[in-house]
């Protein structure tokens, strides 16, 4: 069992910068990556940024790329999301998921199915 808690959401303006963490806990050694997928009231979900806990090889949707960068720390199990330049249409719930050893991360796209996930949080960019 893989428990998953997301923290640092928050309301900024245009151009700014947040900086959320995902904390996870229980059998943490058996995670092969741990991705961020954000959804929006009225959207479908949308793949953010993923990292192989391995290599610390990473991918990101073109929407964010340049501007978010994800970025783990093994020695406890955290992921974070560096989001800069932050724009408008980046508000959306956020959430943290990971994959266990025989799981599927989802190749060039997004395991949206992984089944452990965290609670969410919320981020809001005005204009």
């Amino acid at each position: 069992q893989v428990n998953l808690v997301e923290s640092g959401g928050g309301s900024v303006q245009a151009g700014g910068s947040l900086r959320p963490s995902c904390a996870a806990s229980g059998d943490t050694a058996s995670i092969v990556c741990m991705f961020w997928f954000r959804q929006a009231p009225g959207k479908d979900r949308e793949g953010v940024a993923k990292i192989y806990r391995a290599t610390g090889r990473t991918q990101y949707d073109a929407s964010v790329e340049g501007r978010f960068t994800i970025s783990q720390e093994t020695t406890n199990s955290t992921v974070y999301l560096e989001m800069n330049n932050l724009k408008p249409e980046d508000t959306a719930m956020y959430y943290c998921a990971a994959v266990r050893r025989g799981g599927y991360c989802g190749g060039t796209g997004w395991s949206f199915d992984a089944p452990y996930r965290g609670q969410g949080i919320q981020v809001t960019v005005s204009s």
